[in-house]
């Protein structure tokens, strides 16, 4: 077997999935970091919580997207540079049993 092509959009949809859930995991880390630092520093003033608090919510709405966005694109790039290599040196041999 020998792959000579990959599909770029399939790649960059299984990229965006993948990384998406990457970024909700450290999203919900970082997440639990601010909150934990919001509460932290409601005695210090109620503006500095209110930030941390917002930017804990949104870092588990925004990293997922952003990282997932990202490994999409780059995903689609690879793919298509696979190709082009592919196309020039003959692709992968995969051995199967």
């Amino acid at each position: 077997m020998r792959i000579t092509h990959i599909g770029p959009l399939s790649v960059a949809k299984v990229a965006f999935v993948l990384y998406g859930v990457i970024g909700l995991i450290f999203g919900a880390c970082f997440a639990v970091v601010a909150l934990f630092g919001a509460s932290l520093g409601v005695a210090a003033g109620e503006e500095s919580s209110l930030l941390g608090a917002v930017f804990g919510v949104g870092a588990v709405i925004l990293l997922p997207l952003l990282y997932g966005g990202l490994g999409a694109v780059m995903g689609l790039f690879m793919a298509w540079l696979y190709n082009v290599v592919a196309g020039l040196v003959g692709g992968i041999d995969v051995r199967t049993e």
